[in-house]
């Protein structure tokens, strides 16, 4: 039984969005992405001239037809990462991601999925949410978080040189009151 768990800890825990509180406004996006690379290059027949920049994954649309023209992508890296701020705290109960609908699943298969509040090594030293397992192409699936307190949303493949694509990333949650939390104002 030991195992079992452990294997649902590394896969994530695919869920129905949503509970019995109100998760139904995406958090991302109210938020900004960066990617730690960005893949450029030209469309079918050359034709048009594409950046797959990272705020590509929070523009609300799930299904990108065609070359992925609404999905973010890195370059082919060591370490490639996508990192979401939400520009406010949050406890976070599910993160949903949308593979790119013409091929490559192996390009949204085995990311970390980090949340917190730390930027050290580019917030991908964050706490572990799930890692993804592979995501059918065209497909999106929702990991649950358990209620995570974050700022920062990172996506990360460690440890291999890969491409790291995502064509929509969602967040839900709810606001963080933590009265000891501290405000600095200068």
């Amino acid at each position: 039984m030991e195992g079992l768990s452990y294997l649902f800890l590394l896969l994530g825990v695919f869920s129905i969005q949503g509970s019995s509180e109100n998760l139904e406004e995406n958090l991302a996006l109210k938020g900004t992405a960066v990617q730690s690379s960005t893949y450029y290059g030209w469309g079918a027949a050359n034709s048009t001239y594409y950046t797959w920049g990272a705020a590509n994954a929070i523009d609300g649309i799930r299904y990108a037809p065609g070359l992925a023209s609404s999905c973010s992508i890195t370059s082919y890296e060591l370490n490639p990462w996508w990192r979401l701020d939400l520009l406010d705290y949050y406890d976070i109960y599910n993160v949903t991601i949308t593979n790119r609908g013409d091929g490559w699943p192996e390009q949204t298969t085995g990311v970390e999925i980090r949340i917190g509040n730390s930027l050290v090594n580019d917030g991908n030293n964050n706490p572990r949410c799930a890692v993804t397992s592979l995501v059918p192409v065209g497909s999106t699936v929702s990991f649950s978080c358990g209620g995570m307190e974050g700022r920062y949303v990172n996506m990360y493949i460690p440890n291999i040189q890969a491409y790291l694509t995502l064509c929509e990333v969602e967040v839900y949650g709810t606001g963080k009151t933590d009265k000891n939390r501290s405000l600095s104002i200068v």
